[in-house]
């Protein structure tokens, strides 16, 4: 495959791309002469959708927004970006970051439920497989929808925000259609709704100061580190020959320092063994020199033992959901921090920027006579699935958007959040997984190769997510809320933006707008008793009790 034939996620401009279809009629391979998303083809002819909800984003969170809101009796509108639903879940991170499995309740154990089926089917299929299969996770997306009558509208990429006062009105799409609610609800991962209807936001890491905290901003990688000294240099030894690629130079910050660099992003790749798939292909654009760094890596120390895990490296690969591993792998560190306020066609640059790299390292892992011989021939024992992602012959369609912009609300969730120092008493869903950043940088450390942004810090038990962080300030917008890029900061984003966590707090939100609309009240306004006692009713867990901790303590001890 020389390059993608589609888009920033998947299929664009397609046939039917203009249809406002649910998710059975969409069809099943695009025209294979479209190489390219942008531009998209006119709506014919414009259509306006009036309904009670518009959920835009076609994330878990999205999925669960949407149905939540038929199953309250509202009417939604779902409009997605492109021709799949379900985000990552569907697009290869199968291997579910949980965290505490006891904290999720409502849909989100609704789908993981599902999903648990699923991968059984799975294992009985190909034995050692991590994880359901991105197919899989469609399919159960797709019924959650059809089961609740939730239209879905494909390939409608948002243009503008209408606005009256503190209201939004509509939603204009880039191919002509409308779509008007009383509610609006933000579920993409770069909050691309929020920002176009004035609501505040930050990208990149606050300095510590900003908010109380520890581990935020520039700060050498904790893990995934490098295992051994790596001479940075072009020349081994040579200063003057300037340094690798992937590496910055210059005075290094104060720990701790702000930015607006943003973790790194990359394909969760979903592998077979190579004899059931599709060989790594080798990408248009493809240069040898981009992974200069990794060769002298992997050369360095000829005695050193590449196991393909997350303590070993290089990636993170086997059968199913792979993964980063290290500090020179999947991810394409430095090459995401222009994504989230990019506009479409700069962001399918950085797409094809990506499927470049990762489809080039992989080539590179299996064919460069250089590397070590165990290296190339166990990256080629694996290859990609012929039964996933067909229109993309195989490659993730989704391209893991781990953090974008991040609202900035009356409340901000923060580090002491995250390890219980403050607890919120406006809870819409918990939240558990380890504080999470993958590398931000790679700089220059006396003389050698360092990796900087990397954490991965525990937190001691679930905690809640506020109510009012998934709400804008009544000042900016009265009737939107936030279900995926919620005010928090970039630590605590890393402890809470977990695909089962969107879920959650999209069913939340979804509850939350239902009720805004029958008490005639600003999302802001919400009666959160009110909130609370729906919220319960439909399974969400809202609180961590000693009880919960002590039996999760418990089980802990017994295996």
């Amino acid at each position: 495959m020389n390059r993608l034939l589609l888009s920033l996620a998947t299929a664009a401009s397609c046939i039917g791309a203009a249809s406002l279809a649910p998710a059975a009629d969409v069809p099943a391979t695009p025209n294979p002469g479209l190489r390219y998303y942008y531009p998209v083809p006119a709506a014919n002819p414009a259509q306006t959708i009036q309904v009670d909800v518009c959920v835009y984003g076609g994330t878990p969170g999205g999925v669960a927004a949407a149905t939540q809101a038929h199953r309250m009796g509202k009417k939604a509108a779902f409009a997605v970006f492109r021709r799949h639903v379900g985000g990552m879940t569907s697009g290869g991170l199968t291997a579910v970051d949980v965290g505490n499995a006891r904290s999720i309740g409502g849909m989100g154990a609704e789908f993981l439920k599902s999903a648990s089926t699923a991968k059984r089917e799975a294992m009985n299929d190909v034995s050692g497989e991590l994880g359901f299969r991105p197919s899989q996770a469609e399919t159960i997306f797709r019924k959650m929808l059809s089961d609740a009558n939730v239209p879905v509208y494909y390939e409608h990429r948002l243009k503008t925000v209408e606005k009256d006062g503190t209201r939004i009105t509509a939603l204009v799409f880039e191919n002509g259609n409308r779509i008007e609610a009383k509610m609006f609800i933000d579920a993409t991962y770069e909050g691309d709704l929020f920002a176009r209807a004035g609501v505040k936001y930050f990208v990149g890491r606050e300095d510590n100061s900003a908010y109380g905290e520890t581990v935020n901003g520039f700060q050498l990688a904790r893990t995934h580190q490098f295992r051994f000294a790596v001479d940075p240099y072009v020349k081994a030894g040579d200063p003057s020959s300037g340094l690798l690629p992937g590496i910055t130079g210059g005075p290094l910050p104060a720990p701790g320092t702000g930015d607006k660099l943003v973790q790194a992003y990359n394909f969760r790749m979903w592998a077979v063994k190579a004899a059931d798939g599709i060989a790594w292909p080798k990408p248009q654009g493809y240069n040898r020199g981009d992974f200069a760094l990794l060769e002298r890596y992997l050369t360095t120390d000829l005695n050193a033992e590449w196991k393909f895990t997350y303590g070993s490296g290089p990636v993170k690969l086997n059968i199913g959901d792979c993964n980063n591993a290290g500090p020179i792998s999947t991810d394409f560190v430095g090459a995401s921090n222009d994504w989230p306020d990019a506009d479409y066609e700069a962001r399918e640059k950085i797409f094809q920027q990506h499927v470049t790299y990762q489809q080039g390292m992989m080539w590179f892992l299996a064919h460069d006579e250089k590397l070590p011989e165990k290296v190339r021939e166990f990256t080629k024992s694996f290859g990609l699935p012929k039964g996933e992602f067909a229109e993309t012959n195989g490659w993730p369609h989704e391209l893991y958007v781990r953090e974008g912009r991040r609202m900035v609300s009356d409340y901000v969730m923060t580090q002491k959040n995250c390890d219980s120092r403050e607890v919120v008493p406006d809870s819409v869903g918990l939240a558990s997984y380890t504080m999470d950043s993958h590398h931000t940088s790679r700089v220059l450390v006396d003389g050698k190769v360092k990796a900087e942004g990397c954490i991965e810090i525990k937190v001691p038990h679930p905690y809640p997510v506020s109510y009012r962080s998934i709400v804008p300030r009544e000042s900016e917008c009265s009737n939107l809320l936030v279900s995926v890029c919620l005010s928090s900061t970039h630590v605590a984003y890393g402890s809470i933006r977990m695909e089962p966590v969107f879920m959650i707090l999209g069913q939340s939100a979804a509850t939350a707008a239902v009720q805004a609309i029958d008490a005639g009240v600003t999302v802001q306004k919400v009666d959160y008793t009110k909130l609370r006692e729906r919220l319960v009713a439909d399974h969400q867990v809202l609180e961590w009790t000693k009880e919960m901790q002590e039996a999760a303590e418990k089980n802990k001890k017994k295996k």
